[in-house]
């Protein structure tokens, strides 16, 4: 039984930060580290104490995790950046909470004994003889220390202490991945043997000037040394144990969202009967208004759930090639639920939220299917680019208008009002007309899954509201999901849809903001325009309300497709050959050479990642390319920093028909930009046969390996890989037996709830009665109608409820059976 650990974080905002610069305020950004590893950066806010950055990150962590932590700082141009808290969470106090962390968390000072990582190999046992008791420890080895020095590395040596005996090893100079290989001896006196106390083994950087600096330390206790055999392995480094202090709020706040689930994913079989069932909810209804697995789903499903249930079960049916009938589904079911036109997928329910996530997946399931984010690319991300680069000031409310921060329009002397206002017409008009052309001018961009879906929307909404005075209800169900839900948010905040690395700043954003108001009025057709507090829009309005015939027309070619074109099939292939998961600019490094990395050594080349080849050329445009086929790929890591003296380094390891390893160089501009492309590379490369379980964090250069110092190239890898920890996106493979365990979870919650309404009897006065009213009835023969009541939906419920209690007993009898293997384990070393 496979386990899945994934983590759910939201860096929502924070409050009150310091003030760092001279100018009396800062620029803060957060660092997110995963037990001490740099998993995520967000954006910069510009000179803002309070700041927004609603960024949100899911990381797949098979092997586990023990803290996460949140590190705000101060960006500066010139110097090192300053450093204002942080935030740290347990794995523990993120797994107590069922739904999850949604609160403020002041900040905390940063101290740097606390500040550590990597694991200590070791030995201990404990010498009994007529003549003397000692204690034997064994240093091996240690991995991942933390840099202490400017230098990237450390030099560390361990210390062991048991009461008032201690030895060292000897100082290894600049490594985190030191190899002691020494032996330690403390004699102890016969009376020591009763103690109860803990054997502590200390790591310290040594410092020839000042003191030296703490890097962790295992406590191991007496007790289980007078046990055979000697004890051996790799422990995990701990702080010193300074409790946190809270600074009150004086270093400010930040609000998080931190979600962890874990889950035990059973064999494929197991689900298959639960599959069975939601695929026949679309497949084979009897009537739309029918009770099925799907409808059931949506009773028990939570509001803070729904978004999540609706993104795996739009997967789930992707998978099944059946995502089509799936939302034709839904929609039916919403629009026929729907009295009132103006009410329409106005609310959040599970067709809306599925309808949402669909338009937002980014991969191509096959070479007919590419849905959502890769077209809004497309349309957006060159007028996007053309705001930001061009930072005009726009404001049209007169409450807002700032004349000290507008640019001279004219050399006429000072500008007034009227001549801001003017100027924001006029470019706000250049802008929403750019957009709206590139949308209306996408029919044949647009994907054709995504214009069958809309197709048979439109077809529900036409035959629900047939009225002549509905006429419009037809387009406005489609442009309420395409522009209001689609294009406007991506709009507003163009990081969270990839279409810009950092956030807008003050003058941008307010920019992007009018422009998302303009074209929700867009989407709403023109209908509510002049009934809003907000009148100082109405300069937009005449190209709003110029625009709704083009609209309407593009809407109508958008549906214009036949259902043939796309191919609803079965795909549970992760990537089709033809398709392009990453690409971009990065720099290539050559991996020898006696010196550091000269500017001749590095070489910006374009590459291009899919299913089956790493390439790489000059430029997008260059003809020759060079290849690493996927197949070869053993793993994919981080490069330590003083080995070529580079932040965002990135090793590709492959090995060759002989069995010869090489290693590809490659940096990144940042640290977001590393972590996407590592996790694409582990994604496309996750079933390679040949996967490597250790590997070097540096380079061999003049003759040893810059992280262990070992001088043999084809040494054993001094640090772990970590080949299944990657980003999740929608660019995750489908994984039909962990989206089913999750829709299984939603209802293991829902179980008595589902049992009491389909399943239970009506009390027993109650039945009695309804059998009396039945039982009066009479055959034209004579004979008695002897009626059983069944409650509409029960034989459905009845087999759903059959699923979940097989897969809880499969659950519970795998756990059994790991608990009695590692039982024998331990009882068999």
């Amino acid at each position: 039984m496979a386990k899945n650990t994934s983590l759910y974080f939201r860096i929502v905002e924070g409050r009150n930060l310091p003030a760092k610069d001279v100018s009396g305020t800062s620029d803060p950004y957060c660092i997110v580290k995963v037990d001490n590893e740099v998993v995520a950066r967000t954006a910069t806010v510009w000179k803002n104490l309070s700041p927004f950055w609603g960024e949100e990150y899911t990381l797949h962590l098979p092997m586990g995790f023990h803290s996460l932590s949140f590190h705000v700082m101060d960006e500066d141009t010139i110097g090192h950046d300053d450093v204002i808290g942080k935030i740290t969470l347990s794995k523990e106090a993120i797994g107590s909470q069922a739904k999850g962390l949604d609160c403020w968390l002041n900040l905390t000072k940063v101290d740097p004994d606390e500040e550590v990582q990597g694991e200590i190999h070791l030995s201990l046992e404990l010498l009994k003889d007529t003549e003397k008791i000692s204690l034997r420890c064994q240093v091996i080895e240690a991995r991942d220390l933390a840099p202490r020095d400017i230098s990237g590395t450390s030099d560390p040596f361990t210390r062991v202490i048991f009461n008032n005996h201690s030895a060292e090893t000897s100082i290894i100079k600049k490594t985190r991945f030191p190899h002691w290989g020494e032996t330690l001896e403390l004699e102890l006196d016969p009376e020591e043997l009763s103690e109860e106390g803990a054997v502590t083994v200390e790591v310290w950087d040594w410092d020839m000037v000042g003191k030296n600096d703490f890097l962790g330390k295992v406590e191991i206790p007496f007790a289980c040394l007078h046990k055979t055999p000697p004890l051996e392995g790799w422990f995990r480094l701990l702080p010193l144990g300074n409790n946190e202090v809270d600074a009150g709020g004086k270093l400010g706040a930040l609000r998080l969202k931190v979600r962890l689930v874990e889950d035990r994913i059973l064999p494929s079989v197991y689900y298959q009967p639960l599959i069975h069932l939601l695929v026949e909810s679309v497949i084979s209804p009897t009537e739309v208004e029918d009770s099925s697995a799907l409808t059931m789903l949506e009773e028990v499903n939570t509001v803070e759930s729904r978004q999540d249930v609706a993104m795996t079960l739009v997967k789930i049916y992707l998978g099944q090639g059946l995502v089509v009938p799936f939302l034709d589904y839904l929609n039916t079911r919403e629009v026929n639920h729907t009295t009132d036109p103006n009410t329409l997928f106005r609310s959040n329910s599970l067709s809306s939220k599925a309808m949402e996530q669909f338009m937002k997946v980014r991969r191509r399931i096959c070479c007919f299917i590419a849905v959502g984010m890769l077209y809004l690319h497309e349309v957006l991300k060159p007028i996007i680019n053309r705001i930001f680069d061009e930072k005009k000031y726009i404001e049209l409310d007169p409450c807002k208008i700032d004349l000290n921060r507008t640019r001279r329009i004219s050399f006429k002397g000072a500008v007034s009002e009227a001549e801001v206002r003017d100027s924001s017409v006029e470019m706000l008009q250049s802008y929403l007309t750019s957009i709206i052309e590139s949308i209306v001018g996408s029919v044949d961009q647009c994907p054709p899954v995504m214009r069958v879906a809309f197709k048979q929307l439109h077809k529900r909404v036409e035959e629900q509201f047939a009225e002549p005075e509905n006429e419009d209800v037809k387009y406005l169900a489609i442009s309420g999901f395409f522009f209001l839900r689609f294009f406007a948010p991506a709009i507003l905040t163009p990081k969270l849809f990839q279409l810009r690395d950092q956030h807008a700043d003050t003058r941008t954003s307010r920019t992007l903001l009018l422009l998302a108001k303009a074209l929700q009025s867009v989407g709403n057709l023109g209908l509510q325009l002049g009934h809003g507090k907000e009148q100082w829009m109405a300069p937009l309005h005449p190209i709003i309300l110029r625009s709704v015939a083009s609209v309407k027309d593009f809407l109508d070619k958008l549906i214009d497709i036949d259902h043939d074109i796309v191919s609803e099939v079965p795909q549970r292939a992760v990537f089709m050959p033809s398709v392009t998961v990453k690409e971009g600019f990065l720099h290539k490094h050559k991996a020898e050479g006696p010196q550091l990395l000269s500017r001749f050594a590095v070489k910006k080349r374009y590459f291009w990642l899919t299913s089956e080849t790493l390439s790489y050329a000059k430029t997008p445009d260059w003809q020759v390319r060079s290849s690493i086929p996927i197949q070869c790929v053993c793993a994919v890591e981080r490069v330590d920093e003083n080995a070529f003296q580079q932040q965002n380094v990135m090793q590709v390891i492959t090995q060759d028909n002989e069995g010869q390893l090489h290693t590809m160089y490659i940096q990144c501009k940042n640290v977001n930009e590393l972590n996407q492309w590592l996790s694409a590379i582990r994604k496309v490369s996750i079933y390679n046969e040949r996967m490597l379980p250790s590997f070097h964090p540096g380079a061999h250069r003049s003759g040893k390996w810059t992280c262990c110092l070992q001088a043999d190239r084809a040494v054993t890898g001094c640090s772990r890989t970590h080949s299944a920890v990657t980003l999740g996106d929608w660019s995750d493979p489908l994984d039909p037996d962990g989206e089913t365990q999750t829709i299984y979870k939603q209802l293991l919650q829902g179980r008595d709830k589902l049992r009491k309404k389909y399943v239970e009897m009506p009390d027993a006065d109650q039945t009695s009665s309804s059998k009396e009213k039945i039982n009066s009835d009479v055959h034209p023969d004579g004979a008695e109608c002897n009626v059983q009541l069944v409650k509409p939906g029960q034989s459905v419920a009845a087999r759903l409820l059959a699923v979940i209690e097989d897969l809880e007993q499969a659950h519970a009898t795998f756990q059994r059976r790991e608990k009695e293997d590692s039982t024998s384990v331990i009882l068999n070393p």
